[in-house]
């Protein structure tokens, strides 16, 4: 990755470039130019510009100090940038949830076309990670069936499944061929003991895996429910809940791994990054608001199963990237990425108490 020194220019040019090219992000110039232009020359010093990073590639940029704007940028590739425009700018509108997440302001892509930058609206609110309170649970899990229910059999589910993921049986199937293909590969890979028994684990795990999948499969099709919008990636972090007068009000962030597939693919993510006292009660509320609007559930038991084959599913995929790296380009990460995969199996329970296997 290259970064493009910026001419100095006005303060916010100034100060924006020398942040970001500290880093060595691409298309600071680029971005730079956006954000001049959305602020429309506001009145600003050196002194009240501040660019923090949140992680990497994402910042939020505080313009006119302690009573003035923040704004949140973040690196996409070229295909990430589009399929997050269209979340923000058709997808939830499409399902009446336009406030969903967060507004999209301004882009700019860099020169060579490899990195985009979007501009977003701070949300001004914590993360549900971060402040766990009963009425805010409460509302993102409103917001959540909202999504799920209005996006059953909706007509644009095969553009957001086109342009975004595909989260439901079929591509789990393909990850573990993947994962069984770049493990296998790995064999002639000369490795420490303890990573080789890993891998050798993690082998075993995925062929008993696909010997079970058309048994999954068939699970899926017939107590899954209908496909549906999935945010893709429903962890408490990408949860972000504001007072909206005496009510709290959710919305979404990180739309990354947006796609198709049944509702409990997302549902799992929330339990299983929640405590375990709370996942009955969330699930339960999640059941009521879906029979509201007409759609049912089926019991606890079957859930906690179908819970359980999400949360393995996304095991497996993440087993690819860390084994590509390592024998592709010999990225140590990626041997330390794969014994942690392997320890995280061994300890991989159903999340729901006293069903199909007990606790988490």
């Amino acid at each position: 990755m290259t970064a493009n020194p910026v001419s100095a220019g006005s303060p916010l040019r100034d100060r924006v470039a020398r942040s970001l090219d500290e880093r060595r992000e691409p298309g600071v110039a680029e971005l730079c130019d956006a954000l001049e232009r959305l602020l429309d020359g506001a009145e600003t010093s050196r002194d009240t510009i501040r660019v923090d990073r949140l992680q990497k590639g994402v910042y939020r940029l505080h313009v006119g100090g302690a009573s003035g704007r923040t704004l949140v940028i973040k690196r996409h590739t070229p295909a990430m940038a589009h399929t997050d425009r269209l979340v923000a700018e058709r997808w939830l509108p499409a399902l009446g949830l336009g406030d969903g997440c967060p507004r999209l302001l301004a882009a700019a892509a860099q020169h060579e076309g490899r990195w985009v930058w979007h501009v977003y609206e701070d949300l001004r609110s914590e993360a549900l990670a971060a402040r766990w309170e009963h009425p805010r649970v409460e509302a993102a899990i409103d917001l959540i069936a909202r999504l799920h229910t209005r996006g059953v059999g909706h007509p644009l589910l095969p553009e957001v499944r086109w342009h975004g993921r595909d989260h439901s049986a079929r591509s789990s199937l393909a990850s573990l061929r993947d994962g069984i293909a770049v493990l296998e590969a790995l064999a002639t890979v000369r490795t420490p003991v303890r990573f080789a028994v890993a891998r050798c684990r993690l082998l075993e795990r995925l062929y008993w895996l696909l010997d079970a999948a058309p048994g999954q499969v068939r699970l899926m099709e017939e107590a899954g429910g209908p496909e549906t919008l999935l945010h893709g990636d429903l962890g408490p972090k990408n949860i972000f809940v504001a007072s909206d007068g005496d009510r709290p009000c959710a919305r979404l962030i990180d739309w990354d791994h947006v796609g198709v597939g049944p509702a409990s693919y997302d549902v799992s993510t929330l339990l299983y990054q929640s405590p375990l006292d709370d996942r009955p009660w969330m699930l339960s509320r999640y059941r009521k608001a879906l029979e509201r609007a007409g759609h049912r559930l089926p019991g606890d038991r079957e859930l906690n199963a179908l819970f359980h084959a999400a949360e393995t599913a996304r095991g497996v995929s993440s087993i690819i990237w860390p084994a590509m790296a390592l024998l592709n380009d010999g990225a140590e990460w990626g041997r330390g990425g794969l014994v942690d995969i392997d320890e995280w199996f061994e300890r991989l329970r159903p999340p729901l108490r006293d069903s199909v296997g007990g606790a988490a």
